[in-house]
């Protein structure tokens, strides 16, 4: 196929700049990639038209996330069970919708915005809002937003307490629109036949020292002040137990004993560094605890015979007697030192295809597909479940990457962020870093201390400022203890008002839009073409 040069050009900009984003995240973990990936993709954009940008964005972001969440082709393989061809052909039906927000963006951007200097607004404008529609629309998947590729640098996420993660996207990308231009003037290069003039590199140079110097400052303050609410306040001792259970053998009843004794000997080893509060990681128990009686008596005389608290997940089930069926539910119960019940929290965001079939009366040929499948109900959202002074804003698992339910946790009165887990599903791949790099934005958001509890690894404390304090490795067994921060009373701008910022983008990027398509009206009414647009 003989494919005009410049088109090649464009072609490999695009490719690789969606290369370049997936390398900002772990495993690769090159942050500062994300500060230009997006600048390669426009440089791919320059003076395309708008069919093309689409098929480019297109392109960029099916890469992208390919190399991003090819941990799922194993995952699906081994423990769907599903046929190699038909997991990798289910990683390809993902990629593709989640690169459709990519291509909306490139003919978005290349449509509307003709002088170079507007894409330093309008570029970040219209990423925050598809990220925000991502994280909703279709029950929601935030995986792999542009700013969790951050976490590792402490001064720059500092202002995630204002606007969430959302609002380090925001930061990234401007300043990528803004290097953008600064090159195309610094090249003689036009963008959508318009080449930039010193004024506007000019303002690009200083609107990047600028973003920065702010950034980098709030941060430093944040930082400091941080510290002195943590010095304020009281600290409980914790352990999360890290039982390394492999998947395979977690739900074989031939090893329900051997894991269970495993539990307890972990957390035998914890009190001797003084725990008040032990957590245990999600699904730990292999059966269903409190119903069934003679696992359940061993771990309650355990739970007596140390004197603590403890957090332990499983799975639970309700007998609805008026419909005469069965409920199941992915839980986390608080045991108080006594051995009592003290609360539950069920999962309230449930993984598609995971733990429930989304449309099932459509798609009953999915659960014939994927023979371990669940079908679990959600609880109830918002509800924090309370340990003496300590107010636990529990989730499970993938709930961890949606902000607003931490936020909302936190706003009910959440003064502990505990995230419970099970990431052996991902076995030693990138999936397990990812999952904790966004955990580690709940607690600098709310500014709140984060407990992870991961059943094989990463289990971690994080303190209110984003500092990882403790972490474990990837299949190891391990028990790690800390004096943990309650920070109670004060909430952070983020924790109050935690869509602010990527509605606002939203109500603007649909005005720019509404503008346009008037303005486009206008000329074809009047039969006139005007070039000067955004």
């Amino acid at each position: 196929m003989n494919i005009h040069p410049e088109k090649r050009v464009r072609i490999f900009f695009s490719i690789a700049g969606g290369i370049a984003l997936t390398c900002a995240f772990d495993n690769i973990g090159l942050g500062f990639l994300a500060w230009l990936a997006l600048g390669i993709l426009l440089f791919g954009l320059r003076n395309a038209g708008v069919k093309e940008a689409v098929y480019l964005g297109l392109l960029a972001g099916f890469v992208h996330y390919l190399t991003l969440l090819y941990w799922l082709v194993p995952t699906m393989h081994r423990y769907g069970p599903l046929p190699i061809w038909l997991s990798v052909g289910a990683l390809m039906l993902l990629a593709f919708y989640l690169a459709l927000y990519f291509a909306l963006f490139s003919g978005v951007v290349t449509a509307v915005v003709k002088r170079p200097v507007f894409l330093v607004f309008a570029v970040p404008v219209f990423w925050v809002s598809l990220e925000y529609i991502k994280t909703f629309l279709f029950s929601g998947f935030p995986w792999g937003l542009i700013g969790y590729s951050q976490y590792n640098y402490l001064h720059l996420i500092q202002a995630a307490d204002i606007f969430g993660v959302y609002g380090v996207s925001f930061f990234v990308v401007a300043v990528n629109a803004a290097l953008f231009v600064f090159f195309l003037y610094a090249g003689g290069y036009a963008w959508q036949k318009t080449t930039p003039g010193r004024a506007d590199a000019v303002f690009c140079f200083f609107f990047i020292i600028v973003i920065f110097a702010l950034n980098a400052g709030y941060g430093r303050y944040k930082i400091q002040e941080t510290g002195g609410l943590m010095a304020d306040a009281e600290c409980l001792n914790v352990s999360v137990v890290q039982g390394n259970i492999e998947q395979t053998m977690k739900w074989d009843d031939a090893y329900v004993q051997s894991i269970v004794d495993r539990y307890i000997h972990l957390s035998e080893m914890a009190l001797s560094s003084g725990s008040h509060f032990i957590v245990w990681p999600e699904t730990a128990m292999p059966f269903y605890f409190l119903q069934e009686r003679a696992q359940t008596d061993k771990v309650l005389d355990a739970v007596r015979r140390m004197g603590t608290w403890f957090l332990i997940g499983s799975p639970s089930y309700h007998h609805d007697r008026e419909k005469d069926a069965l409920w199941f539910y992915n839980s986390a119960y608080l045991i108080d030192a006594e051995a009592r019940l003290a609360g539950v929290y069920d999962k309230v965001h449930l993984v598609p295809f995971g733990e429930y079939v989304p449309f099932a009366k459509w798609l009953p040929f999915v659960n014939r597909m994927v023979h371990s499948i669940g079908d679990f109900k959600p609880g109830e959202e918002g509800k924090v479940l309370t340990m003496g002074d300590a107010d636990l804003a529990v989730q499970i698992c993938y709930e961890i990457i949606f902000p607003h339910l931490s936020a909302g946790m936190v706003n009910n009165g959440g003064n502990l962020i505990v995230n419970i887990t099970n990431d052996a599903w991902f076995g030693k791949t990138a999936g397990p870093r990812q999952h904790f790099s966004m955990a580690v934005f709940r607690s600098v958001e709310n500014r709140r201390a984060l407990i992870r509890s991961a059943n094989t690894g990463i289990s971690a404390f994080v303190d209110p400022a984003g500092r990882i304090v403790e972490r474990s490795g990837l299949y190891e067994t391990a028990v790690l203890s800390h004096c943990v921060p309650v920070i109670t009373g004060r909430k952070s701008f983020y924790t109050r008002y935690m869509n602010l910022l990527p509605v606002v983008c939203l109500a603007v990027s649909l005005s720019i839009l509404a503008a346009a398509g008037i303005r486009r009206k206008r000329r074809y009414n009047g039969g006139k073409e005007d070039e000067r647009r955004y």
